[in-house]
């Protein structure tokens, strides 16, 4: 059945995000903005909660994917984030690579799902990679 899976391009199933964790907490900050990205994007989701905020891969990370950035009450997807920060087409290209392997550098991370807006989202609580995600964005803007 799994080689049909993945012929089929079904995800894994994960177990449902306990209740009533730090995690829980976080994407209750964030839940609007998760619904509102739910019901716009088609693809598979996959959110790493962080402190008032949530980044979101869209697509099959770490290959082909899009990624959002939940943050003070808006959603900016990486369209807006490479325009708002005058990035070339280089520099799109080299933060991609960098969020791909950061999500590869937490494949051993437990995964979760969850709903927001109807819609099945994986959920990866992993303090390391917020981390890295932020200093990715964050060193991708200073250029």
């Amino acid at each position: 059945m799994r080689l049909l899976d993945k012929l089929f391009g079904r995800k894994e199933a994960y177990p449902p995000l306990p209740a009533g964790s730090e995690v829980v907490d976080k994407l209750d900050e964030v839940k609007a903005s998760l619904e509102e990205l739910a019901h716009k994007v088609s693809d598979h989701l996959e959110v790493v909660p962080a402190d008032h905020e949530a980044f979101v891969f869209l697509g099959t990370p770490p290959t082909h994917f899009g990624i959002a950035w939940i943050h003070d009450g808006k959603v900016t997807g990486l369209k807006e984030f490479a325009e708002e920060h005058h990035l070339s087409q280089v520099e799109v290209g080299k933060l991609i690579v960098r969020l791909g392997e950061a999500y590869q550098h937490a494949s051993q991370v437990p995964r979760y799902s969850a709903e927001f807006g109807g819609k099945q989202m994986v959920v990866i609580p992993s303090r390391g990679l917020e981390q890295e995600m932020h200093h990715i964005m964050a060193s991708t803007t200073l250029h």
